[in-house]
């Protein structure tokens, strides 16, 4: 308690460099779930991307990010072991972000799309077990974490290959792309209107305490955007004029204009939700520092943010994201497999389809494994020689270490700090 009451102040800012490092982190990485499709099928250029990117990403995180955060994520370790000594738990959250925001750091670099999330809870859990030992740990949450690794990219995949494959036999297949076209169109519009509707109302908005909506509002909500996207997507669709007599391959090129808006629109709204709700991976521990420190050693379960925290984690993403986030885009958008809009577009509608069933059910998904999973199924849908097999090893290998090497760097962290403050 000693250490607290003398070294508080230096302790929260230590936590606030830390906490903007790994949002710095989060952006350099995760933001390639919401831009890597649009880069890859050249519906933006990479500049464009991280202009709209670092839009929309801050404005979700600093606008829908949360007042209200749980200081330990996703409860996966038990806060009870640490009351008689909570500056052990104010020096494992500091631990925590150093690890997770170097992990991400080295990852990015490599151009390694890695789980955040997984990043987090690895390295709380690596200092949990250190300090209050494996009992501490909530393991059928992790084990739910595992089991994730398999099932949202099966998910995602399955539902990309089955947008695509749709929009290959309804429109590319046909005799006259551009007449199935508007017919078809308006009704992926009125689907993605739907999907992104009750993306933005279960992920984004779900910390504005003013904006709640009960199960039955969201749908009937998201219901009333899908027809009104998809009546105003008939009308413009309706006027686009190709010449009859250009060749087919001028009618695809028309086609892949169109998915390249519906791109960008998808792209946006994921940025986001992923802003609104991955930031909590960086604010989550730092919140969990002051709030011990500002209730005098308690450790509360929730606690109201101070008013900096949230721009601070909403900087740190964009920072991030300028810095480093090319290099992951160009994995996600060019590295895995060869993407034009309207595969783009599946892979988008797909990752958020996947994002709304598991924020329905409760699985622990990872946004970055349900967009990889997508890309894959789009690129399946051409053959396994369409992949390219080299990138899709290095990206599975470090998802499996990431919790690992997550749990291990905050250890050495954590041993670290133990050391010279205690």
């Amino acid at each position: 308690m000693d250490i607290l009451q003398t070294y508080g102040l230096f302790l929260v800012i230590f936590a606030a460099v830390v906490g903007f490092f790994m949002a710095w982190g989060i952006g350099a990485n995760d933001v390639a779930n919401a831009m890597g499709t649009s880069v890859g099928s050249k519906a933006l250029t990479i500049k464009q991307a991280i202009i709209i990117a670092m839009i929309f990403e801050f404005a979700g995180a600093y606008l829908a990010g949360g007042e209200v955060t749980s200081t330990i994520r996703k409860g996966i370790i038990d806060s009870t072991p640490f009351l008689p000594n909570p500056e052990l738990l104010v020096i494992g959250m500091i631990s925590a972000l150093i690890a997770a925001g170097t992990w991400l750091a080295v990852a990015s670099y490599m151009g390694w799309p890695v789980s955040t999330t997984h990043s987090i809870v690895g390295a709380i859990i690596g200092f949990a077990v250190v300090s209050a030992g494996a009992d501490a740990v909530n393991w059928a949450k992790v084990s739910g974490i595992v089991g994730s690794w398999i099932i949202t990219p099966l998910l995602s995949g399955v539902v990309a290959y089955l947008i695509f494959m749709s929009a290959q036999k309804l429109i590319f297949d046909t005799n006259n792309p551009i007449k199935y076209a508007k017919r078809y169109v308006p009704v992926y519009m009125a689907l993605a209107g739907f999907v992104l509707s009750l993306v933005t109302i279960k992920k984004g908005l779900k910390h504005v305490s003013d904006i709640k909506f009960t199960t039955l509002e969201s749908y009937l909500v998201a219901i009333g955007i899908a027809v009104l996207v998809g009546l105003i997507g008939a009308y413009f669709v309706s006027r686009v004029k190709i010449d009859p007599e250009a060749d087919k391959e001028m009618h695809f090129n028309n086609v892949e204009k169109i998915f390249a808006v519906l791109m960008i629109v998808t792209a946006c709204c994921m940025a986001f939700a992923h802003g609104s709700n991955d930031v909590a991976n960086a604010i989550g521990p730092l919140a969990a520092v002051v709030s011990i420190i500002s209730n005098d050693g308690q450790i509360v379960a929730k606690s109201s943010l101070a008013w900096w925290i949230l721009p601070l984690g909403g900087f740190g993403i964009v920072a991030g994201l300028a810095i480093f986030g090319h290099r992951v885009i160009a994995t996600i958008g060019k590295g895995i497999t060869h993407l034009t809009p309207s595969r783009g577009f599946a892979a988008e509608l797909a990752a958020a389809s996947t994002v709304v069933i598991a924020s329905g059910t409760g699985l622990p998904i990872s946004t970055t494994q349900t967009l990889v999973g997508a890309v894959l199924g789009v690129g399946l849908a051409r053959g396994i020689a369409a992949l390219n097999l080299g990138v899709v090893r290095n990206i599975v290998i470090s998802w499996v270490v990431t919790l690992p090497v997550g749990a291990g760097l905050a250890i050495i962290s954590y041993l670290i700090l133990t050391a010279a403050l205690l």
